[in-house]
């Protein structure tokens, strides 16, 4: 009998050590791989001023919902060609929203699938003053200008990695500039589709 009663406690203490061991570690939410749908972008532009202006306000995206917001919750902002990250400081635009996270963002080079993690911290960038974090203008950023079509395509192999404005990790795959993916007509264009793949584990880099 006291053999038994021995056994019994042996393995209740290890049962007790299993169930701990397998709580040690926190439960993280699944990545999620989304889809954002010709998010308008427009543009006000002055020519007549040597270097062209640019007014209007900003489209505020927010990747943790996939919705376009009014408020603060913003991670990247959207006018023309012109992407900004909540984080840093004003760069100095007509219309500039107020910069209220952390947020950062990084331009890698690879296919979308490939990039799996978030980069080290030093790769990263913010906006600042005369500064965008993802540079702006034809072959500097995400895209390229055709001035024989007057047409913005994206750069193949160029994947943007956001910090977002409150800690967490994600990676855009621009697709398209023009509404329904339509370049032939020019009033499509300022229309943005990208893939994106976002992780709701704040702090956690792994992006597939």
């Amino acid at each position: 009998m006291r053999n038994l009663k021995s056994i019994l406690v042996i393995a209740f203490i290890a049962i007790v050590v299993s169930s701990c061991n397998n709580n040690d570690g926190p439960v993280l939410e699944p990545v999620a791989a989304k889809t954002a749908t010709n998010i308008y972008a427009p543009v006000t532009t002055d020519y007549s001023v040597n270097p062209p202006s640019e007014t209007g306000n900003f489209t505020k995206f927010s990747l943790k919902t996939g919705t376009v917001v009014s408020d603060d919750s913003w991670d990247i902002a959207l006018r023309g060609t012109s992407i900004i990250v909540n984080g840093g400081s004003a760069i100095g635009l007509t219309d500039e929203p107020a910069r209220t996270g952390t947020g950062a963002l990084a331009l890698e080079t690879g296919t979308f699938g490939s990039i799996s993690e978030a980069p080290a911290a030093a790769a990263f960038k913010q906006d600042a003053a005369g500064t965008y974090a993802l540079t702006k203008g034809s072959g500097n950023g995400w895209y390229t200008y055709n001035p024989q079509t007057n047409q913005i395509s994206p750069i193949a192999g160029k994947v943007i990695v956001v910090k977002t404005n409150d800690g967490h990790y994600a990676k855009i795959e621009i697709i398209s500039y023009y509404k329904d993916n339509d370049a032939s007509n020019p009033a499509n264009g300022r229309y943005y589709t990208f893939n994106y793949v976002y992780n709701p584990n704040a702090g956690e880099n792994n992006l597939e």
